[in-house]
């Protein structure tokens, strides 16, 4: 069939089929969507039940809550990451520190406080090594952003994440920090580790059949807010994981990947009341100005809260 004859079909079903006044643009949407699919379908002899298989994979993926994973693990949330850099660019927005994927597992309502938090809940102090990370939120001109928001989230040491995972108390491993007088912000935890997609799960399961793994490095999320700013949804990687660069969902990139510091100095172990060495990573964060001549850098998508 020839691409032409698809899209009059396809605009007969969406546009010439309407009885009613349609939403503009969710009907160019799924226009250009459908037209895209069918064109694939055709050029590529999909039979029909491989578009069945499709659509039934799409419905266990929805069932499961991994539709989010999935949009990293293809590499789409890091496709509008670029877009987005592309925008700013563009606009000349320059010199923030690099925007990646926000992933799927923020939980808004964290416990807020200013200056420094404690992330951990101390379940996992006997195997887990402790980290503090401390740094400056930096604006637009290069001063400091005193009341700057610092949301703060990560994993626990199986790769699981509290509210999803049910045996973790409440916010464990997600604070909210308002940066302090200076800008400053510094919060404990413990060093995080990689982890996987669920082995059993619908992603590993199409990142199978496409010959790959499902593995992240380890990481921290963040999301920075300060008022007349352009939001920065970022996280840091930790240097030497075995993923570092190889990351499943795309998200490793240059200027994220801070150094660690290990301290064993008796001293500095005493002031924080610390009987075993611990890592120390320092991390400034920049902002841009915001701008009305840009898409907005809060994204809207579902999100959970507690």
């Amino acid at each position: 069939m020839q691409h032409s004859d698809i899209d009059t079909l396809v605009k007969k079903w969406i546009v010439e089929a309407a009885d009613r006044p349609a939403n503009p643009r969710v009907q160019q949407v799924v226009l250009r969507l459908l037209g895209d699919l069918c064109k694939a379908i055709d050029d590529l002899d999909l039979t029909p039940s491989e578009v069945w298989s499709g659509v039934s994979y799409l419905s266990a993926a929805g069932a499961s809550s991994e539709l989010g994973l999935l949009a990293a693990g293809l590499g789409l949330e890091h496709f509008l990451d670029l877009r987005a850099d592309e925008a700013e660019a563009k606009a000349g927005l320059a010199g923030a520190t690099p925007r990646t994927i926000e992933g799927p597992l923020y939980v808004a309502g964290a416990p807020r406080s200013t200056g420094f938090a404690r992330l951990d809940d101390g379940s996992e102090s006997a195997r887990a090594e402790v980290l503090f990370m401390q740094g400056t939120v930096f604006d637009a001109d290069g001063k400091p952003a005193p009341g700057a928001l610092v949301e703060v989230w990560h994993a626990n040491l199986l790769g699981n994440y509290s509210f999803f995972d049910h045996t973790q108390s409440p916010f464990n491993l997600r604070r909210s920090i308002l940066a302090d007088q200076d800008g400053r912000y510094q919060f404990r935890s413990i060093l995080p580790v990689g982890y996987g997609c669920p082995p059993e799960g619908t992603t590993q399961q199409l990142l199978d059949l496409l010959g790959r793994h499902g593995q992240r490095p380890a990481h921290i999320h963040f999301f920075i807010s300060a008022a007349g700013h352009r939001k920065l949804t970022t996280q840091i990687n930790i240097d030497g994981d075995h993923y570092l660069w190889d990351d499943f969902a795309f998200a490793t990139r240059a200027g994220l990947v801070p150094p660690i510091t290990r301290i064993e100095d008796p001293a500095q172990l005493a002031a924080l009341q610390l009987e075993q060495p611990f890592s120390s990573i320092d991390f400034d964060f920049h902002l841009s100005r915001d701008s009305a001549a840009l898409p907005s850098a809060e994204v809207e998508r579902p999100r959970a809260a507690a």
